[in-house]
């Protein structure tokens, strides 16, 4: 089960992949950096201007492993996958939720309380972390408006409601959310949530390791047969992994938030690895995108004691859980879905 974070992130501008006998060889320069048995994969993931043989292609998707392809800065641009092996009944059964608004509100609705306690979690950390008294009164009351949100989740008597009670709270939470940095906050100013492009740091962080969760959330989803494209509380669209997006609401205050702090607070990251670009853009410098990248891996190696299941496992190991939680609500063997709830 470990195996499944065993995820390759290729970040080096001009890197080529390729297949020898077993193993995937990664070149730069015609010299070998890095050599990895196969059968220790689980996917590939490539930032920028990176080359794959068509026999590393072919062999990763033979096998099963995913091959991502992302831009420098972490915005996905393909997704290179073998024939889907998925359960054709669970596929069918979560289609026919799809069908019934009561599931499809039940699921979303439990999807949403779960975003909103964890972010709830984050503030109430940093309000008795703060250094400054007025930090922690703001991010108190951030902390009251969340718990006030999550009350009023089951009255809710449709999609639109939750969605509504889902924005509001998304608005409270980034409001104060540089209340929780420590350092340069000059620098790590947040003006709200933005992207396509970011426009400041704090933004540009949190995009790059979005992009990394969702990926993660789309394997889990591929992972126990269920179809990433097909959401309960994201709304449909071409090209759009809404499952994905639904699996990852919980987890973004806890992957990736909190991660964006620690970067932060702890120095790991500082003004002179972003970069402000034409039309305000703001980009993250490579030897930046490498810290993250192992920051993030070591996150997701963190264990926690999952709530539902009462054991211990990695962090990284959540959405492939959560994904199985949701398929067993599917088949009818669970009554509701249980979010995961961090503490």
């Amino acid at each position: 089960m470990h195996q499944l974070l065993n995820t390759l992130y290729v970040t080096t501008e001009g890197a080529y992949l390729r297949a020898d006998h077993d193993t995937l060889r990664v070149e730069v320069n015609k010299e070998t950096k890095l050599q990895v048995p196969f059968h220790h994969l689980g996917g590939v993931v490539c930032f920028g201007d990176i080359m794959l043989s068509p026999a590393a292609m072919q062999r990763c998707a033979e096998d099963g492993r995913f091959v991502v392809l992302l831009d420098r800065n972490g915005r996905f641009k393909a997704r290179v996958e073998g024939p889907v092996s998925g359960n054709v009944l669970l596929r069918c059964a979560q289609h026919k939720a799809m069908g019934d608004p009561i599931q499809t509100l039940a699921i979303a609705r439990n999807i949403v309380g779960g975003k909103i306690q964890n972010s709830r979690q984050i503030v109430l950390r940093g309000a008795r972390e703060a250094d400054d008294p007025a930090d922690a009164d703001a991010l108190r009351k951030t902390a009251d408006a969340l718990g006030n949100a999550v009350t009023r989740l089951p009255q809710c008597e449709d999609l639109d409601t939750v969605r509504g009670i889902e924005g509001e709270s998304a608005r409270n939470y980034f409001s104060t959310f540089d209340r929780m940095v420590k350092e340069d906050r000059q620098t790590f100013k947040m003006d709200g949530r933005n992207r396509r492009p970011p426009t400041d740091p704090v933004n540009a962080l949190m995009s790059f390791l979005y992009a990394l969760v969702i990926n993660d959330c789309v394997a889990a989803a591929e992972g126990v047969g269920l179809d990433p494209q097909m959401g309960f509380l994201h709304a449909l669209r071409p090209g759009r992994a809404a499952l994905a997006l639904d699996l990852m609401e919980e987890l973004r205050s806890v992957l990736a938030d909190r991660l964006v702090l620690t970067l932060i607070n702890r120095r790991q990251v500082s003004a002179k690895d972003f970069t402000k670009r034409s039309g305000g853009a703001v980009q993250m410098e490579d030897a930046a995108r490498k810290e993250v990248i192992v920051a993030y891996q070591k996150r997701k190696q963190e264990e926690i004691t999952h709530p539902v299941l009462d054991q211990k496992m990695p962090l990284g190991l959540v959405p492939h859980v959560q994904a199985r939680l949701l398929a067993r609500v599917l088949r009818g063997d669970l009554e509701s879905y249980p979010p995961f709830l961090y503490r």
